[in-house]
């Protein structure tokens, strides 16, 4: 098969394009043909770094896909045929990745969906919903009348959010630093866009005075104090991404007053936890309640190109890669 192999840390000029042995089928784990795959900031870190999570190389990266089942030995509710969505449980970390034509993943990590999404609409869905999902419903309880700050909100996950958000009716401050990424934050149905130099907390009181309800950290610890600065009393704040590159929650200690902090990682999204509510996810993209969110669609051959665009910041929305 073809795969993306990364032999050491370095630039996108690492991402190579190989043949490889295909991966053998085994008991308990699903064999996909992987048909698209969404491109995640976690994988440039990878293939930067080795992000400091015991990462061994060579590895094929990737953290989800969308495809079909070609056999699960021993895995109930999976059928060779049906169509999947794959993410998570040490893919393109512990295990190879989703950057291939082939992909050979534990059960658990695999969702069975129905759908008449295309494979890039499908690819650009599991990791950035169900984060944004786990964060604003499951972990902020965000609900109709009430507001929420989405920091960093022209990722992908934010963007998710923002698409979240609106459903159920909360009023949305989307920030960005890129003036030129406002209109489509606006297009997206973000009632506030605020520029983000760093310091932002006044500018929501004055779009919001009593402060926002919630607040979504996508951009990490270093901003995570003043987004709190930004809640109403009692308010929480989620810190899910790290957009910042910074992991040091040491800084936040004793500075948050009455706000709560809370976090989300989506290493929890297993086919037990988030199977339903992603089929619902994919549904309510398919009736128009939620956006795709696609900012771009590469070939697997142009995923050089496609690191190099994520790491732009150029784009708002998901990047996908198809599998032909």
């Amino acid at each position: 098969m073809k795969a993306v192999v990364v032999s050491r840390p370095g630039g996108p000029e690492v991402l190579e394009i190989r043949e490889v042995p295909d991966p053998s089928s085994r008991a308990g784990w699903a064999l996909i043909r992987v048909r698209a795959f969404g491109i995640n900031r976690s994988e440039v870190v990878t293939r930067a770094t080795d992000s400091g999570h015991g990462v061994t190389f060579p590895r094929v990266l990737g953290i989800e896909c969308a495809g079909e089942v070609i056999e699960a030995p021993d895995c109930e509710g999976l059928q060779p045929g049906q169509s999947v969505v794959a993410l998570m449980g040490q893919m393109g970390k512990e295990i190879d990745g989703s950057y291939a034509e082939l992909l050979s993943v534990p059960a658990t990590s695999v969702i069975p969906i129905t759908t008449s999404l295309d494979w890039s609409e499908l690819a650009a869905i599991p990791e950035s919903y169900g984060t944004a999902w786990g964060s604003v419903v499951n972990t902020l309880g965000l609900r109709k009348g009430q507001s929420i700050l989405i920091r960093g909100a022209t990722s992908s996950v934010g963007m998710a959010a923002l698409s979240i958000a609106r459903s159920l009716g909360a009023t949305v401050v989307a920030t960005t630093r890129d003036k030129k990424k406002e209109p489509s934050l606006l297009g997206a149905g973000a009632d506030v866009v605020l520029i983000d130099g760093g310091s932002i907390a006044t500018a929501v009181r004055e779009a919001l005075p009593d402060g926002a309800t919630v607040a979504l950290e996508l951009v990490g610890p270093v901003t995570t104090i003043d987004s709190s600065r930004a809640l109403a009393e009692r308010g929480v704040v989620c810190v899910t991404g790290f957009l910042g590159n910074s992991w040091d929650f040491d800084q936040l200690t004793g500075k948050l007053g009455p706000v709560r902090l809370a976090r989300f990682r989506s290493g929890v999204i297993t086919r037990a936890t988030y199977g339903s509510t992603l089929q619902r996810i994919v549904e309510g993209v398919e009736e128009g309640a939620y956006r795709p969110n696609i900012a771009g669609v590469f070939q697997l051959e142009e995923i050089a190109e496609a690191h190099r665009t994520m790491e732009s910041n150029a784009v708002c929305g998901k990047l996908v890669a198809v599998v032909p």
